[in-house]
C-alpha cells in the first residue's frame, strides 16, 4: 500500500487525537515524519514507517482543492 504524500499535505491517521480529531498536516519530511493536528496545534514526530502503517487517506493540499 504506497500512499504518495508531500510536504504541507493533510492526512487522516487510523485513530484520533486526544482533542478527538484525526487530521493532520505533514510538516516535516526525511527519514523521521513530524506531523501537526490541525484543531489543536500539537506536533508529533514519528519514523516513515510507522506513519505508513498509522496511515489512514491521503487529503492533499487544500490550495489545490479551491
Amino acid at each position: 500500500m504506497n500512499k504518495e504524500y508531500k510536504l504541507n499535505d493533510y492526512v487522516i491517521m487510523k485513530k484520533p487525537h486526544a482533542c478527538k480529531t484525526n487530521l493532520w498536516m505533514i510538516t516535516r519530511m526525511g527519514v523521521d515524519i513530524k506531523i501537526k493536528c490541525v484543531h489543536c496545534g500539537r506536533e508529533i514526530m514519528m519514523d516513515r514507517l510507522e506513519f505508513q502503517k498509522k496511515l489512514k487517506k491521503v487529503v492533499g493540499d487544500p490550495n489545490e482543492c479551491k
